[in-house]
């Protein structure tokens, strides 16, 4: 699949919103809503949203890749889409309501898309498993019940050098077909997470027959 036939995740939110004016030593003050949590921040006009979750809200699950918008380690679900945070303003983002794979889980309980990913060994690394999940969120939340290239075609931004890419399509299959994206596992969190922290996925894999 070529670069051009990537349709997830999105590089650019849209200016549905303007940021605030800049103070005096030239930092912007924004409003997020990020898993459920109103925050605002002041934060220089130059900052990508993915500095701003990881840097001044703490939330380092979505993870630094290739900066450029190829990897898809960095993404989010803005408004439930999946977006590259490494190629957004924070500016761009004010009043957005941001997910993370932080906010998948439900307190201490994982997701059953997580839940799927641990009992499938859909991570190795684990680096880019983070964007991936959330790119999964967003096309079980759109089609409950995906093909496998329909998996394929949505995570095709998503880069992993680690899996081989058949444990993560199964995984979300798995979840896909227990008919559970939008319900929570009833097992600790703890008992499970690890390993879960991210991943990433080919381009160019041609989805398993």
């Amino acid at each position: 699949m070529s670069d051009q036939a990537r349709t997830r995740p999105r590089g650019r939110a849209g200016r549905r919103a303007v940021a605030g004016k800049p103070s005096a030593d030239g930092r912007v003050r924004i409003a997020l809503a990020v898993n459920g949590q109103r925050y605002e921040v002041l934060c220089a006009g130059y900052k990508t949203l993915l500095e701003v979750l990881r840097e001044d809200l703490g939330l380092t699950g979505t993870k630094h890749g290739c900066e450029l918008g190829e990897c898809g380690a960095c993404a989010v679900l803005i408004a439930g889409q999946p977006m590259l945070s490494c190629l957004l303003l924070a500016v761009e983002c004010d009043g957005a309501e941001v997910t993370t794979v932080e906010g998948l889980a439900h307190g201490p309980t994982l997701s059953a898309l997580q839940a799927a990913f641990a009992d499938r060994g859909a991570a190795q690394c684990g680096y880019c498993t983070p964007g991936i999940l959330v790119t999964a969120q967003a096309l079980l939340d759109d089609n409950p019940h995906p093909t496998r290239h329909d998996i394929a075609e949505a995570l095709s931004g998503n880069l992993c050098r680690c899996t081989g890419y058949l444990q993560i399509f199964e995984a979300v299959e798995a979840a896909a077909e227990a008919g559970r994206p939008a319900k929570r596992s009833h097992r600790p969190a703890v008992e499970r997470t690890r390993g879960l922290t991210n991943a990433r996925m080919d381009a160019r894999a041609e989805p398993t027959p």
